[in-house]
């Protein structure tokens, strides 16, 4: 993936096959002094979809930000399009919610030392203390909110004050990093296509308890880990990024947990990186994921 600049815009664009978008769009940016940097499009001959991004350098463009999406909006009338755009100098920020287990967050907040996320973890929210420790040693703030288990007016409760921490951080994207609790349909509602979780096993084989236990019964040859956004239904959102690795009959249950959390650790900071990146758009139920 190339270097992210802040100097640029980045536009994701969907709409019915037709000729001469691309050359409109290119034109257009041309006209006003813009550079083109990357340019990545798809064409399916079933549905007749058409999907593209396109980014450009704004360093010697001459219209303003206002005027660009102005622009693009008579782009939309003239192609029907479907667009969103986004500026480089705004960094997404990130809340990561967990609960006891460590290697996704670790994962994670090491990738923002390296400085490749895309984006900014401005918070660690978890229902436990376990992880205190974890983010004061990558210097992110972190909450606790605790939950009641098994009483639906203190869940009900913490989400309230999920909403306000959320807003108080101007959060962009939420991040289930094993965040062993289950969202109300309301909270999800409230960011479509702004909640990434990571599931144990390849979608939807062996969803549910004990994935891997399942796995070994059925003697399996693979095992799997799957990053998506979260929906009301429960597993069944876009999926973003899946990894497998091979398994054996000589592979013990811990043999297997231990290479699995290595799938979701690497899943799940892929799908971040690609969200924040602006890499990923969604169409109905699934993504069209920009190398």
């Amino acid at each position: 993936m190339t270097p992210r600049s802040t100097d640029t815009a980045t536009l994701l664009v969907s709409c019915r096959d037709r000729t001469g978008l691309v050359a409109a769009l290119s034109q257009f940016i041309a006209e006003h002094g813009g550079n083109i940097t990357d340019l990545d499009q798809h064409a399916e001959s079933d549905s007749g979809m058409f999907f593209m991004r396109l980014q450009w350098s704004l360093t010697t463009f001459t219209l303003s930000r206002s005027a660009i999406e102005e622009a693009l909006a008579g782009y939309a009338r003239r192609f029907e399009l479907t667009w969103s755009i986004t500026w480089g100098d705004h960094l997404q920020r990130v809340a990561v919610f967990v609960s006891t287990t460590p290697h996704c967050l670790y994962d994670l907040l090491l990738h923002q030392r390296l400085d490749d996320l895309g984006g900014v973890i401005a918070m660690v929210v978890s229902n436990h203390l376990d992880l205190a420790d974890v983010a004061a040693h990558f210097q992110v703030p972190f909450m606790q909110v605790p939950v009641g288990a098994g009483s639906a007016s203190a869940r009900a409760e913490a989400e309230v004050t999920h909403e306000r921490i959320l807003a108080d951080h101007q959060i962009d994207l939420v991040v289930l990093a094993r965040y062993m609790q289950i969202l109300s349909p309301e909270f999800v509602a409230r960011r479509p296509g702004g909640i990434i979780n990571i599931h144990h096993s390849f979608l939807p084989a062996f969803v549910g308890a004990k994935p891997y236990h399942q796995a070994r019964e059925r003697g399996v040859k693979l095992i799997g880990a799957t990053a998506h956004y979260v929906t009301a239904e429960l597993d069944q959102g876009p999926i973003i990024d899946q990894d497998v690795c091979r398994v054996t009959h000589r592979d013990e249950i811990t043999d297997l947990v231990g290479k699995g959390r290595d799938l979701e650790r690497r899943t799940l900071s892929r799908a971040v990186r690609l969200h924040l990146q602006r890499r990923v758009l969604v169409h109905g139920n699934r993504t069209i994921i920009f190398g």
